[in-house]
């Protein structure tokens, strides 16, 4: 049983490749944490076979409640997965700004994501 003062929350993504029809493996995510004009690297990661990371982006002591950014280096996966983009692209790299008000809660971010289009929403 957990110990009533550690977060029982968690913060998850998963990312969908919607030009392939498939999870996005092998894309780089980035967390950082927002407090003023202050932007903190909390954690690099990338996505495994099922689009998903292997653990929690956040999780126990770690999930506090704040002000998050989660940045997806999309042009590098669909570069990396053969897909001819314009210089720039398009859809570089994708910032999700976003608020964890509840440490005790699942915050489950998907990005569903094309080189011309993306989509988010509170998962669960």
């Amino acid at each position: 049983m957990a110990n009533s003062t550690e977060s029982t929350g968690r913060l998850t993504t998963h990312v969908l490749d919607t030009m392939h029809g498939k999870p996005a493996a092998g894309l780089s995510v980035a967390l950082f944490r927002i407090t003023g004009d202050d932007r903190e690297l909390v954690l690099t990661t990338r996505t495994n076979s099922d689009g998903r990371c292997d653990a929690p982006l956040l999780s126990g002591a770690a999930m506090v409640p704040g002000v998050y950014e989660l940045v997806f280096d999309v042009a590098a996966y669909f570069r990396e997965a053969g897909v001819s983009l314009e210089e720039p692209p398009f859809l570089d790299r994708i910032p999700l700004r976003f608020g964890l008000s509840n440490a005790s809660q699942h915050y489950h971010v998907p990005l569903l994501v094309s080189p011309f289009a993306y989509s988010t929403y509170r998962g669960s």
